[in-house]
Protein backbone atom coordinates (compact mmCIF):
# COMPACT_ATOMS: atom_id res chain seq x y z
CA UNK A 1 0.00 0.00 0.00
CA UNK A 2 1.35 3.40 -0.97
CA UNK A 3 0.06 6.84 -1.78
CA UNK A 4 3.08 7.53 -3.96
CA UNK A 5 2.84 8.76 -7.55
CA UNK A 6 5.74 6.47 -8.48
CA UNK A 7 4.61 2.97 -9.52
CA UNK A 8 5.90 -0.05 -7.66
CA UNK A 9 7.78 -2.07 -10.28
CA UNK A 10 8.36 -5.81 -9.90
CA UNK A 11 11.89 -6.48 -11.15
CA UNK A 12 12.17 -10.17 -10.29
CA UNK A 13 9.35 -12.49 -9.28
CA UNK A 14 10.32 -14.71 -6.38
CA UNK A 15 8.39 -16.77 -3.84
CA UNK A 16 9.37 -19.19 -1.09
CA UNK A 17 6.82 -21.62 0.37
CA UNK A 18 4.04 -19.61 -1.24
CA UNK A 19 5.24 -16.33 0.25
CA UNK A 20 5.82 -13.58 -2.29
CA UNK A 21 9.27 -12.07 -1.75
CA UNK A 22 9.68 -10.56 -5.21
CA UNK A 23 12.39 -7.95 -5.74
CA UNK A 24 10.65 -4.67 -6.48
CA UNK A 25 11.74 -1.08 -6.97
CA UNK A 26 10.95 -0.51 -3.28
CA UNK A 27 13.33 -3.31 -2.27
CA UNK A 28 16.07 -1.80 -4.43
CA UNK A 29 15.63 1.57 -2.73
CA UNK A 30 15.83 -0.06 0.73
CA UNK A 31 19.00 -1.93 -0.22
CA UNK A 32 20.47 1.23 -1.74
CA UNK A 33 19.69 3.29 1.37
CA UNK A 34 21.26 0.66 3.65
CA UNK A 35 24.34 0.51 1.42
CA UNK A 36 24.69 4.30 1.37
CA UNK A 37 24.48 4.48 5.18
CA UNK A 38 27.09 1.73 5.50
CA UNK A 39 29.48 3.33 3.01
CA UNK A 40 29.16 6.81 4.50
CA UNK A 41 29.77 5.44 8.01
CA UNK A 42 32.67 3.25 6.86
CA UNK A 43 34.52 5.97 4.98
CA UNK A 44 33.87 8.48 7.78
CA UNK A 45 35.66 6.34 10.38
CA UNK A 46 38.15 4.59 8.10
CA UNK A 47 41.52 6.11 8.92
CA UNK A 48 39.88 8.76 11.07
CA UNK A 49 41.95 11.89 11.51
CA UNK A 50 42.49 14.23 14.45
CA UNK A 51 41.55 17.08 12.15
CA UNK A 52 38.44 15.56 10.52
CA UNK A 53 37.48 15.94 6.89
CA UNK A 54 34.02 16.97 5.73
CA UNK A 55 32.44 13.52 5.89
CA UNK A 56 33.98 12.67 9.26
CA UNK A 57 32.87 16.06 10.60
CA UNK A 58 29.26 15.46 9.52
CA UNK A 59 29.15 12.01 11.12
CA UNK A 60 30.74 13.35 14.31
CA UNK A 61 28.21 16.19 14.50
CA UNK A 62 25.32 13.72 14.13
CA UNK A 63 26.84 11.42 16.76
CA UNK A 64 27.51 14.22 19.24
CA UNK A 65 24.02 15.64 18.74
CA UNK A 66 22.27 12.35 19.49
CA UNK A 67 24.75 11.59 22.27
CA UNK A 68 23.74 14.79 24.04
CA UNK A 69 20.04 14.16 23.34
CA UNK A 70 20.02 10.62 24.71
CA UNK A 71 22.65 10.77 27.45
CA UNK A 72 20.13 10.99 30.29
CA UNK A 73 17.74 8.53 28.63
CA UNK A 74 20.24 5.70 28.16
CA UNK A 75 22.62 6.34 31.06
CA UNK A 76 25.10 3.49 31.39
CA UNK A 77 23.48 1.63 28.50
CA UNK A 78 24.35 4.35 25.99
CA UNK A 79 26.85 2.20 24.11
CA UNK A 80 24.21 -0.50 23.64
CA UNK A 81 21.34 1.60 22.27
CA UNK A 82 22.83 4.77 20.78
CA UNK A 83 24.09 2.93 17.63
CA UNK A 84 20.54 1.64 17.04
CA UNK A 85 19.08 5.15 17.24
CA UNK A 86 21.80 6.57 14.99
CA UNK A 87 21.19 3.82 12.43
CA UNK A 88 17.46 4.60 12.46
CA UNK A 89 18.06 8.31 11.91
CA UNK A 90 20.57 7.85 9.09
CA UNK A 91 18.54 5.16 7.32
CA UNK A 92 15.26 7.09 7.45
CA UNK A 93 16.97 10.32 6.39
CA UNK A 94 18.61 8.68 3.37
CA UNK A 95 15.28 7.03 2.43
CA UNK A 96 13.49 10.38 2.71
CA UNK A 97 16.07 12.14 0.54
CA UNK A 98 16.15 9.35 -2.05
CA UNK A 99 12.37 9.59 -2.35
CA UNK A 100 12.74 13.19 -3.55
CA UNK A 101 14.79 12.13 -6.57
CA UNK A 102 12.57 11.92 -9.70
CA UNK A 103 11.95 8.34 -10.74
CA UNK A 104 13.01 6.86 -7.38
CA UNK A 105 10.31 5.07 -5.42
CA UNK A 106 9.64 7.11 -2.20
CA UNK A 107 10.01 4.29 0.25
CA UNK A 108 8.95 6.19 3.38
CA UNK A 109 5.67 7.07 1.64
CA UNK A 110 4.83 3.37 1.86
CA UNK A 111 2.98 2.44 5.04
CA UNK A 112 4.40 -1.10 4.97
CA UNK A 113 7.94 0.23 5.30
CA UNK A 114 7.16 2.73 8.06
CA UNK A 115 5.18 0.04 9.90
CA UNK A 116 8.17 -2.34 9.70
CA UNK A 117 10.43 0.36 11.16
CA UNK A 118 7.90 1.04 13.92
CA UNK A 119 7.66 -2.68 14.77
CA UNK A 120 11.46 -2.82 14.99
CA UNK A 121 11.35 0.02 17.53
CA UNK A 122 8.51 -1.72 19.40
CA UNK A 123 10.56 -4.91 19.73
CA UNK A 124 13.72 -2.98 20.58
CA UNK A 125 12.34 -1.08 23.56
CA UNK A 126 10.66 -4.15 25.02
CA UNK A 127 13.93 -6.04 24.60
CA UNK A 128 15.72 -3.15 26.33
CA UNK A 129 13.34 -3.37 29.27
CA UNK A 130 13.69 -7.14 29.57
CA UNK A 131 17.50 -7.01 29.42
CA UNK A 132 17.57 -4.23 31.99
CA UNK A 133 15.06 -5.51 34.56
CA UNK A 134 14.37 -9.13 33.72
CA UNK A 135 11.28 -10.56 32.01
CA UNK A 136 8.97 -10.79 35.02
CA UNK A 137 9.97 -7.56 36.71
CA UNK A 138 9.72 -5.57 33.48
CA UNK A 139 6.16 -6.60 32.63
CA UNK A 140 5.12 -6.42 36.28
CA UNK A 141 6.14 -2.73 36.26
CA UNK A 142 3.27 -1.98 33.87
CA UNK A 143 0.80 -2.45 36.73
CA UNK A 144 0.98 0.02 39.64
CA UNK A 145 1.24 -1.42 43.15
CA UNK A 146 -1.81 -1.78 45.39
CA UNK A 147 -4.26 -1.74 42.46
CA UNK A 148 -7.73 -3.06 43.38
CA UNK A 149 -8.45 -6.44 41.83
CA UNK A 150 -11.58 -5.16 40.09
CA UNK A 151 -9.55 -2.46 38.26
CA UNK A 152 -6.82 -4.82 37.10
CA UNK A 153 -8.51 -5.95 33.82
CA UNK A 154 -9.20 -2.34 32.85
CA UNK A 155 -5.62 -1.30 33.54
CA UNK A 156 -4.28 -4.21 31.51
CA UNK A 157 -6.45 -3.24 28.52
CA UNK A 158 -5.36 0.40 28.78
CA UNK A 159 -1.70 -0.59 29.00
CA UNK A 160 -1.97 -2.87 25.96
CA UNK A 161 -3.66 -0.13 23.94
CA UNK A 162 -1.04 2.43 24.96
CA UNK A 163 1.77 0.07 23.97
CA UNK A 164 0.18 -0.58 20.57
CA UNK A 165 -0.43 3.14 20.04
CA UNK A 166 3.31 3.85 20.06
CA UNK A 167 4.31 1.91 16.93
CA UNK A 168 1.05 2.93 15.25
CA UNK A 169 1.75 6.63 15.76
CA UNK A 170 5.38 6.20 14.64
CA UNK A 171 4.35 4.51 11.40
CA UNK A 172 1.49 6.88 10.55
CA UNK A 173 3.43 10.07 11.37
CA UNK A 174 6.35 9.26 9.07
CA UNK A 175 4.11 7.87 6.31
CA UNK A 176 1.67 10.81 6.35
CA UNK A 177 4.30 13.54 6.40
CA UNK A 178 6.37 12.08 3.57
CA UNK A 179 3.30 11.26 1.48
CA UNK A 180 1.93 14.79 1.85
CA UNK A 181 5.00 16.33 0.24
CA UNK A 182 4.77 14.08 -2.82
CA UNK A 183 1.03 14.71 -3.22
CA UNK A 184 1.47 18.48 -2.99
CA UNK A 185 4.25 18.35 -5.60
CA UNK A 186 2.08 16.29 -7.94
CA UNK A 187 -0.83 18.70 -7.48
CA UNK A 188 1.28 21.76 -8.26
CA UNK A 189 2.84 20.27 -11.40
CA UNK A 190 -0.56 19.05 -12.62
CA UNK A 191 -1.67 22.68 -13.01
CA UNK A 192 0.29 22.80 -16.27
CA UNK A 193 -1.81 19.97 -17.70
CA UNK A 194 -5.08 21.25 -16.27
CA UNK A 195 -4.81 24.74 -17.78
CA UNK A 196 -3.02 23.70 -21.02
CA UNK A 197 -1.05 26.91 -20.92
CA UNK A 198 2.71 27.00 -21.26
CA UNK A 199 2.83 30.56 -19.88
CA UNK A 200 1.84 29.46 -16.39
CA UNK A 201 4.47 26.71 -16.35
CA UNK A 202 6.91 28.92 -14.45
CA UNK A 203 4.61 29.26 -11.45
CA UNK A 204 4.21 25.50 -10.80
CA UNK A 205 7.96 24.98 -11.23
CA UNK A 206 8.70 27.78 -8.77
CA UNK A 207 6.21 26.19 -6.41
CA UNK A 208 7.90 22.82 -6.93
CA UNK A 209 11.26 24.32 -5.96
CA UNK A 210 9.77 25.88 -2.81
CA UNK A 211 8.04 22.63 -1.85
CA UNK A 212 11.25 20.71 -2.60
CA UNK A 213 13.24 22.86 -0.18
CA UNK A 214 10.55 22.40 2.44
CA UNK A 215 10.57 18.63 1.81
CA UNK A 216 14.29 18.54 2.59
CA UNK A 217 13.57 20.24 5.92
CA UNK A 218 10.73 17.78 6.62
CA UNK A 219 12.99 14.85 5.69
CA UNK A 220 15.46 15.83 8.42
CA UNK A 221 12.76 16.64 10.98
CA UNK A 222 10.84 13.40 10.49
CA UNK A 223 14.01 11.29 10.67
CA UNK A 224 14.94 13.07 13.90
CA UNK A 225 11.45 12.73 15.43
CA UNK A 226 11.28 9.01 14.64
CA UNK A 227 14.77 8.36 16.03
CA UNK A 228 14.25 10.50 19.16
CA UNK A 229 10.91 8.87 20.00
CA UNK A 230 12.60 5.48 19.61
CA UNK A 231 15.29 6.64 22.05
CA UNK A 232 12.63 7.96 24.43
CA UNK A 233 10.73 4.66 24.46
CA UNK A 234 13.94 2.70 25.03
CA UNK A 235 14.96 5.09 27.80
CA UNK A 236 11.61 4.69 29.55
CA UNK A 237 11.85 0.90 29.24
CA UNK A 238 15.28 0.62 30.88
CA UNK A 239 14.33 2.78 33.86
CA UNK A 240 13.13 0.61 36.72
CA UNK A 241 10.29 2.91 37.74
Amino acid sequence: MSASSEPLLVLYNLSILGINISITSAVIVIWSAALIVFLLSFFAVFQAKVVPGKLQSIIEVIYEFFDSQTNELFGEQKNRWLPFVLALFCFILICNLLGMVPGVYPITANINVTAALAIAVFLAYHLAGILSSGFGKYFKSFIPKDVPLWALPLLIIIEILSQLARPFSLAIRLFANMTAGHLITLTILSLIIIYHNIWIAGFPFLGRIAIGLFEIFVAFVQAYVFAYLAALYIGLAIQEH
